[in-house]
């Protein structure tokens, strides 16, 4: 599919993206106040989500980073999991919040989450900028969520298409429209 010949539907735009993070910023500033907090955004699609939303935060934090795979070049997950990059640190005392551009099977969150909760934090949670909830395969919501959204292909904002878009500032569906 050559996404430039077709019709981009804004989904978020770069105001509603903005205003959001405002908002979870506030709430997380005032959750975790007084609290050891530990971001780990995990690469590639959540750098851009991770890096507003850790500049909206009024409290200390510490920022890692874990890589993990299960895309590859598709528009669907493949289902496993593989962490490819983890943080080394020790998370004893922490609470940790895993920052990630979009949950949707839920896997990726849910194998994140297993693997950090045996490094002893506090309390692990999780920050996504989109939740697809028609597409859970595990059972898992996220603590916090930027937008909801519905069962369509995203690209922008740290969402990529063929490791392309990840900068463009909205979130857009991709149509089938040509333009």
């Amino acid at each position: 599919m050559d996404i430039e010949k077709k019709v981009w539907e804004v989904l978020c735009s770069e105001e509603d993206i903005e205003n959001r993070l405002k908002e979870l910023g506030e709430q997380l500033s005032i959750e975790y106040k007084g609290k050891k907090l530990y971001v780990i955004s995990l690469l590639k699609g959540s750098f851009v989500f991770t890096a507003d939303l850790v500049r909206q935060l009024t409290i200390p934090v510490k920022i890692n980073f874990m890589t993990t795979s299960s895309y590859g070049h598709d528009e669907k997950s493949s289902g496993h999991v593989k962490i490819v990059t983890d943080v080394q640190e020790d998370l004893t005392g922490y609470d940790v919040l895993v920052a990630d551009d979009i949950t949707d099977s839920g896997l990726t969150m849910k194998e994140v989450m297993d693997h950090l909760k045996s490094k002893n934090p506090s309390s692990v949670k999780s920050c996504v900028l989109l939740d697809k909830p028609d597409r859970r395969k595990v059972d898992l919501e996220p603590d916090y969520v930027g937008f909801t959204i519905p069962d369509k292909f995203v690209v922008g904002y740290g969402l990529n298409f063929g490791d392309y878009y990840r900068n463009i500032p909205y979130v857009f569906v991709v149509t089938d429209q040509d333009r």
